[in-house]
């Protein structure tokens, strides 16, 4: 995935911003691009540590193929109280594996590991599939929705280029009670439809992007009960930071951005997304 989306490992990691009052959590990394190392190793705890000592406690591992979420579940069991994994096929995986069935019948065995959390990052993506491969990519994301709701856990939604797909696909098969849209993309009507439905948006470091004033616009509009944020590490970095790699440590970047767009209090801001993660995705412990 890192060599698909043009990822340059070799890049310096951003400096770590100022540490936060409050802890709080990163609801959507991928530390396995971070490191490449096993999910145990000490490698991985320095980048857990390095969040820690900025407030940022807490890490969801996202899965987006059967391998890696493997790792993820690996990682999620070596750390108890500071990572929980979820496990998918990613929309830009799932039309390119050589055995669709295979692969999906991994990701429903690990769904119903206790340390699995959410069955994402699913999901549709027009950008990156073409139109031939998009049909074998909404199968995908429909198989992950039931999964979700068969399993009772969060859906985490991957959406680039394809809003109102998504959005019908959600209605067509009925959405998971908890439905979490990553790197919300969509602007301030769309964050509105999201809102009434009672799906829930997670902010990443795009926010902070002098180019996204449709993002800040969105993050305003949003309950503090249904809005989370991630990193989405190592892709994403926040502003003034843009080029370096990302890591879970940059959240207190753009919580600070989103307490100041949305003229919210920071302290308050992090409880809120705190007590979020913990609901949505349970105890950390």
């Amino acid at each position: 995935m890192a060599d698909r989306f043009g990822l340059d490992k070799e890049r310096q990691a951003a400096p770590l911003p100022e540490k936060l009052h409050r802890r709080c959590v990163d609801v959507h990394a991928h530390i396995e691009l971070v490191t490449e190392s096993e999910p145990d190793s000490p490698l991985v705890k320095a980048v857990l540590d390095e969040a820690a000592s900025v407030g940022i406690d807490r890490v969801v591992q996202v899965g987006y193929s059967a391998e890696q979420s493997e790792w993820g579940v690996r990682m999620a069991h070596a750390f108890p109280g500071r990572v929980l994994a979820t496990v998918a096929l990613h929309p830009n995986e799932a039309p390119r594996v050589d055995d669709l069935e295979a692969h999906l019948s991994r990701i429903e065995a690990l769904a119903t590991d206790p340390r699995v959390r959410g069955i994402g990052e699913t999901g549709l993506d027009f950008f990156r599939t073409p139109a031939e491969l998009q049909e074998r990519q909404k199968y995908s994301f429909r198989r992950h929705i039931a999964l979700a709701k068969k399993v009772q856990k969060a859906l985490i939604i991957h959406d680039r280029d394809a809003h109102q797909a998504v959005l019908d696909t959600l209605t067509e098969e009925g959405a998971p009670e908890t439905t979490i849209f990553h790197c919300y993309s969509g602007d301030a009507q769309m964050a509105r439809e999201c809102i009434e439905k009672g799906y829930i948006l997670s902010f990443a470091g795009t926010v902070t992007f002098k180019n996204a004033p449709a993002l800040r616009e969105a993050v305003k509009l949003v309950p503090l009960d249904q809005l989370l944020v991630e990193t989405d590490s190592p892709f994403l970095t926040p502003t003034p930071h843009r080029g370096l790699m990302n890591t879970p440590a940059q959240i207190p970047s753009i919580l600070r951005l989103i307490a100041d767009e949305r003229d919210q209090d920071l302290d308050e801001l992090c409880d809120g997304i705190s007590a979020n993660a913990e609901r949505l995705f349970g105890s950390f412990a």
